[in-house]
């Protein structure tokens, strides 16, 4: 029960930080892009020698000094939440720090001495060095600092995949620590880059809406319409290839969780029993009662589409999808990551060699003190044979290596039918842009200006469901397959964490009440004090 509640406590701390902290980082991802395409607008019109050549320059200038004060905002509150994001590692899961070694810290190093050391400083130039610099190096700056944001993301979300799909390291007995051995698998497997992708145009798509949305506005007031116009067709072109671009990441990422995480997927589709051309469920209603291996249908209603899902899982519209008890039950063929045919481990299996190893890991350390060589010797083959279902051995039930069905599942259809939305969301408002009916003299849409609005906590709310697809459905594991939860934490008292968490959940109520009164602040004085 003290473990229960040192788990639950250490959890919800880190989701709320991550969770606020994602508020922040999608915006500026995205924004520092909007922002360096517009003063390279203004850069090139300023070149050019005319009236109407300066007048569109300045007209640029302006669109680029608003926009990049939107950005410098959530920068700074995106910033001292990251920071506190990454001291929780140390704390609150020592354990976990411990057990992945350099392998997680390399990335997180990187980040911190490359991709946010570039970030910062040249951020600095471009919201500080208007006329401080030549027009050229501030231009430079600005796309620099876009650059740098996107490079510091890279490298967390490098981390990340490798918490989803550890490759490149090998465990050392030695220190009870994995240790890189192939930087580039850890940086480029295939889990990395999809997720580097997807997240990287879920982003863009999440600031365009931002942008489109506050243009909006302005058009509802009958302000800065000029401004507004220009920013809403900027918006919405990044906007549109982000969202197709994500939609073909999004199948990408399906396609990687069946193959190395094949229990998300079952949880992603509230799949039991799988089988052959199975059906991909477009909307349903879970039943709440449904139990493991009850065999009762796990759907009180459902809109399904015929073999999408075989399709999705396995690049064939036959192929066999397993679900969540099928992995419990084992016994199903399966390619490996090695391209090797295997037949699945049942749990309890999985379980009794995960025991296996730690009992061999604690045989090993035993002998190293001792000097039993010849103990040493065979504990460590031991290890190596069981190693692959090490975390298996902290779990005392099957149930337990099940995620939050209905969480996962409930989630990743907000996820998927907002992206779709989104799609739509930017062809109309291209749409109503080229038909001029944002101008003065078109004909006034205020059914899209409202929706515009509207559908900027819309777009926050599909950003958030899709990091608690990836989180939540990974679940029991903090290393998939080789690391817990229950076997990650610190060893400090529930009631210590959740009092940080009371604590963490004021601070960053605070800063965001902060946050939005001075972004909004801000958009009310919108461009006419910009010079």
């Amino acid at each position: 029960m003290v473990l229960s509640a040192l788990i639950d406590a250490s959890r919800l701390q880190f989701a709320l930080t991550a969770m606020f902290h994602w508020i922040f980082v999608p915006l500026t991802l995205g924004l520092g892009f909007i922002v360096a395409f517009m003063e390279t607008k203004y850069y090139l019109f300023s070149k050019k020698e005319g009236i109407e050549n300066s007048e569109k320059a300045g007209l640029w200038k302006k669109l680029t000094k608003f926009w990049a004060r939107i950005f410098a905002i959530n920068f700074a509150v995106g910033v001292a939440t990251g920071i506190i994001l990454e001291f929780q590692f140390g704390t609150n899961w020592s354990n976990y720090s411990w057990f992945v070694g350099d392998i997680f810290g390399a990335p997180l190093a990187i980040e911190g001495i490359f991709a946010f050391f570039m970030e910062s400083t040249f951020f600095a130039v471009m919201y500080f060095g208007w006329d401080k610099v030549s027009k050229k190096f501030h231009l430079a700056s600005t796309w620099l600092t876009a650059i740098g944001a996107n490079l510091s993301a890279v490298w967390i979300l490098i981390a990340n995949a490798w918490m989803q799909y550890p490759v490149g390291m090998e465990f050392n007995p030695d220190t009870a620590r994995n240790e890189m051995i192939n930087f580039a698998d850890v940086v480029f497997s295939p889990v990395a880059m999809n997720k580097l992708f997807h997240t990287a145009t879920s982003a863009y798509m999440l600031a365009s809406v931002v942008v489109i949305g506050i243009s909006c506005w302005y058009l509802l007031k009958d302000r800065n319409r000029i401004y507004a116009v220009k920013s809403i067709k900027v918006a919405a072109v990044f906007g549109l290839i982000s969202a197709v671009l994500l939609a073909y990441s999004g199948d990408g990422s399906a396609y990687n969780v069946a193959k190395h995480q094949p229990m998300k997927l079952a949880a992603m589709e509230g799949l039991y029993q799988g089988g052959t051309a199975a059906p991909l469920v477009g909307f349903a209603l879970l039943d709440p009662d449904k139990e493991i291996g009850d065999g009762e249908d796990p759907y009180l209603f459902s809109i399904s589409i015929p073999k999408a899902l075989s399709f999705l899982a396995t690049r064939d519209f036959n192929g066999f999808v397993p679900g969540i008890d099928d992995i419990i039950n084992g016994g199903y063929t399966y390619t490996d990551r090695n391209g090797n045919e295997k037949v699945a481990v049942p749990f309890e299996q999985k379980r009794e060699r995960g025991l296996l190893a730690i009992e061999a890991l604690k045989e090993y350390s035993k002998a190293a003190r001792t000097g039993n060589d010849s103990l040493k010797m065979s504990a460590a083959s031991a290890l190596e044979d069981n190693f692959e279902y090490f975390g298996y051995g902290y779990l005392d039930s099957a149930e337990e290596s099940v995620p939050p069905v209905a969480l996962t599942f409930y989630t990743f259809r907000i996820m998927v039918t907002l992206g779709a939305y989104f799609i739509l969301f930017f062809i109309i408002a291209l749409y109503l842009h080229r038909k001029g009916a944002f101008t003065a003299e078109g004909k006034k849409v205020k059914w899209f200006l409202y929706l515009a609005i509207i559908s900027v906590p819309l777009v926050y709310i599909c950003s958030q469901s899709g990091w608690i697809v990836a989180e939540v459905g990974r679940q029991p594991w903090t290393i998939q397959d080789l690391l817990p939860v229950q076997a990650a934490v610190s060893g400090v008292s529930a009631s210590n964490v959740y009092t940080t968490v009371a604590i963490f959940f004021v601070l960053f109520t605070i800063l965001l009440v902060a946050e939005l009164k001075i972004m909004f602040n801000q958009i009310k004085k919108g461009f006419e004090n910009i010079k």
